[in-house]
């Protein structure tokens, strides 16, 4: 799947939280989803890249008020893209993953801004 590209990356206060990353080694991302839609799939790319990764949930979905951690996640700049339970995307560009955690929380008013962003 070709990576789609022009969404402009998100800040702390528009959608997905980081924290400060470290110099080296794998990132433990911590996913809070606060919105009333079921997060369904998770996509990394390292932003250099045109292709998408796998999706990191599998089988797993972040249902509304719930977590989910992946580990081993390469430090690396990602593009990300969440899918939701309708099927809406949302893509942010270049999210720099280098840290012991990485903490994001998603709610509605970040998935409906970011998904309008995508759209465009």
């Amino acid at each position: 799947m070709i990576k789609q590209l022009g969404v402009a990356a998100l800040v702390a206060a528009a959608g997905l939280v980081t924290l400060p990353a470290s110099a080296a080694g794998d990132s433990k991302v911590v996913l809070k989803n606060l919105s009333h839609w079921a997060i369904h799939e998770l996509y990394f790319s390292p932003t250099e890249e045109r292709e998408w990764g796998e999706d990191q949930l599998g089988k797993h979905t972040i249902g509304t008020g719930e977590t989910f951690t992946l580990t081993g996640v390469p430090c690396d700049s990602y593009d990300v893209r969440v899918v939701d339970e309708d099927g809406d995307e949302c893509i942010v560009e270049n999210v720099a993953l280098c840290a012991d955690k990485e903490k994001w929380v998603i709610d509605d008013d970040d998935l409906l801004a970011c998904q309008n962003k995508t759209a465009e």
